[in-house]
C-alpha cells in the first residue's frame, strides 16, 4: 500500500478533471467571507463557516510499539463522556432537534455529526451530508497524536474500541462521497489509508471497493501488485470482485498476445467460478447477449441454483458498482469472446466446471460481519435487498452500524430505559425518531396514518432547514492566536513522506 499525500485532496483531482478555473471561481466567490483561522488539515478542507476548533476532550494515545507497528487509540475525557451521554439521550429522545441543539453547543461531536449526516443523506441533501462527515474528520485529525502519521503506513487502530470506530466510518463515508463526485483517484488513496489502519481484519471490508477505484482511476499496476502480494495470506481470489477486476486490469495493460492470453485465462477461470456474474452484468450494461448464451443452462438455471445467498450478495455488489468499467465496447467484445470459450469448456465437460460448483457451494455459506457492514454503508439498493432477514430485528445505528461482537467498552453510561425503547422495533424506532415532537414514552400506536406521514415530512423538512441555517450562518469570532496551538492537537507538518 503506497499513496501520495496530494492525492488525498479531492480538490486537486477536480483541478485535473475540470481545470483550475473551476476551483478558482469557487474560491473567488468565497473571498469576501469573514476569514476564520483554522488548523490545517490533510483529510478535509475546513470551511469558513465552521466554528474554530478548540479542544473537545477527544484525544489520541500511543498504546505500544509491536513488530514494527505503532498502535494508537482515541480516548474521551470526562467532559467528552458527559457530552456523549447527552448525545445518547438525544438519540433516545426520538427528536432530531435534540441532536441539532447538541451540535450547536458542541459543533465537533463525532456521533452527532455522523447522525445528522445520515439524516441529510436520507433527505437527499448530499452536499450537507458530505460536509458534516468532513467536519468530523477534521475533528479526528485535530486530535491526532504527534507520532500518528497518515503516510508512515505503520499506524494502527483497533475497530473493536468504540472511540476508534467513528474514524473508520467517517473515512469510509468520505471516500464514497468523493468517489460519487468522480474523484476516483482520491477515493483510491483514501481506501489505501483506511485499509492500512487495520489491514488484517479490514472491519469495513475496503477490499470490496478498492479494485473499483483502481480501475476507474486507471491504476492497473497497483491493483495487480496488491493482488499478487496479498493473495497468499488473504485469498483475494475468493472475492468475486478481484476474480473479475484482475483480468480486466491485465486486459487493459496487455500489449502482446501472450499478455492477452493470460488475461483471457483469468477471466475464463472467474466465469467458471462465478457464472452468476454474467447475465446481471450484461443486463446492467444494456447489452443483449447472443441467443447461444441466453439459452445455455450454465449462465441461466445452473448459475442461480449453484449460487448461495452470500455469494449473490458479493456478485450483485460487484455488478452494481463496477458496470461502468465493463460497458466499454472493447471490454464487452473481450468478455463475449471468453464467454464463448467457457461455454465450449462446459459442453466438453471440463473438470473445472464441477470443481468450481463444489467450491461455490462450500465456501459461501454465510456473510461475515465486516461484509455486512460494507453493504449497509454502501447503500446500493439491489444489494441491501439481499441482506439476511435476521438483520431486520437488529438495531442499526448510523454512528455505529453492526458493532463487533467482541467490542470492548472503556466506560459505561448510566442506563435510562424508556417505554419506547422496550416496545419499539428498530425500524419503527428510527422512523418515529424523525417526527418533530415525538414523546419517548408514548405508545407506538398513538402515532400513525396520514397524520404520521405529514408529521414525518414536516419534521424532516423543519430539521433540514434548521441544520442548513446552522451550517451556513455560523460566523464565530476569531480566537486569539495564542490559543491555536496546544498540546497534541497542534498542526502537523505539511511534508510527510510517502509510505508503502
Amino acid at each position: 500500500l503506497f499513496y501520495i499525500y496530494r492525492n488525498l485532496i479531492p480538490e486537486n483531482e477536480m483541478r485535473r478533471i475540470f481545470g483550475s478555473r473551476v476551483i478558482q471561481a469557487e474560491q473567488r466567490r468565497n473571498r469576501n467571507r469573514q476569514r476564520i483561522h483554522q488548523k490545517t488539515s490533510r483529510l478535509a478542507q475546513p470551511k469558513d463557516t465552521w466554528a474554530p476548533y478548540s479542544k473537545t476532550g477527544l484525544s489520541m494515545n500511543l498504546l505500544e510499539n509491536r513488530r514494527g507497528y505503532q498502535y494508537f487509540e482515541y480516548e474521551h475525557n470526562s467532559a467528552y463522556r458527559e457530552v456523549q451521554f447527552l448525545f445518547l439521550d438525544a438519540v433516545e429522545s426520538l427528536n432530531p432537534q435534540s441532536i441539532v441543539d447538541l451540535l450547536h453547543l458542541h459543533p465537533y461531536h463525532i456521533g452527532g455529526l455522523i447522525q445528522l449526516s445520515e439524516i441529510f443523506r436520507m433527505s437527499e441533501d448530499m452536499a450537507a451530508a458530505a460536509e458534516l462527515i468532513e467536519k468530523a474528520l477534521f475533528a479526528f485529525e485535530c486530535a491526532f497524536h504527534p507520532l500518528f502519521s497518515l503516510t508512515s503506513g505503520n499506524c494502527r487502530l483497533d475497530y473493536r474500541k468504540p472511540e476508534n470506530r467513528g474514524f473508520f466510518l467517517c473515512l469510509f463515508k468520505h471516500l464514497l462521497n468523493v468517489g460519487q463526485k468522480g474523484c476516483y483517484r482520491t477515493a483510491l488513496e483514501l481506501s489505501k489509508l483506511l485499509l492500512s489502519l487495520e489491514a488484517d481484519e479490514d472491519p469495513l471490508c475496503v477490499l470490496l471497493c478498492i479494485d473499483f477505484y483502481a480501475l476507474r482511476s486507471e491504476q492497473y499496476e497497483f491493483l495487480i501488485r496488491l493482488y499478487e502480494e496479498w493473495e497468499a495470506h488473504r485469498n483475494l481470489s475468493q472475492l468475486p470482485n478481484f476474480g473479475f477486476s484482475i483480468p480486466l486490469a491485465k486486459f487493459h495493460l496487455a500489449t502482446t498476445d501472450e499478455l492477452l492470453d493470460k488475461a483471457d485465462n483469468l477471466l475464463q477461470e472467474s466465469l467458471l467460478m462465478y457464472p452468476g456474474f454474467l447475465m446481471p452484468m450484461v443486463e446492467k450494461c444494456g447489452i443483449t447477449p447472443d441467443p447461444t448464451v441466453t439459452g445455455h443452462h450454465f449462465f441461466q438455471y445452473s448459475a442461480q441454483t449453484s449460487q448461495t445467498d452470500s455469494l449473490k450478495q458479493l456478485t450483485t455488489l460487484y455488478v452494481q458498482r463496477t458496470y461502468s468499467c465493463w460497458k466499454e465496447p472493447e471490454v464487452m467484445e473481450w468478455l463475449e469472446k471468453n464467454v464463448r470459450t467457457v461455454l465450449t469448456l462446459v459442453d466438453n465437460k471440463d473438470s473445472r466446471v464441477v470443481r468450481c460448483k463444489q467450491l461455490r457451494l462450500r465456501r459461501y455459506q454465510g456473510t461475515p460481519r465486516n461484509i455486512l457492514r460494507h453493504i449497509i454503508l454502501s447503500e446500493i439498493k439491489d444489494v441491501t435487498a439481499h441482506l439476511p432477514p435476521e438483520l431486520a430485528n437488529t438495531p442499526m445505528l448510523s454512528y455505529d452500524p453492526l458493532p463487533p461482537t467482541d467490542s470492548f467498552e472503556t466506560y459505561q453510561r448510566p442506563g435510562r430505559p424508556t417505554q419506547a425503547q422496550e416496545a419499539s422495533n428498530p425500524l419503527s424506532l428510527f422512523l418515529r425518531s424523525l417526527l418533530p415532537n415525538f414523546n419517548a414514552n408514548e405508545d407506538a400506536g398513538a402515532v400513525g396514518g396520514d397524520e404520521t406521514r405529514n408529521n414525518l415530512q414536516n419534521g424532516v423538512g423543519a430539521l433540514m432547514t434548521a441544520m442548513r441555517d446552522l451550517l451556513n450562518n455560523i460566523r464565530p469570532v476569531e480566537p486569539p492566536v495564542e490559543n491555536q496551538h496546544n498540546g497534541q492537537e497542534d498542526d502537523h507538518e505539511e511534508n510527510e513522506g510517502d509510505w508503502d
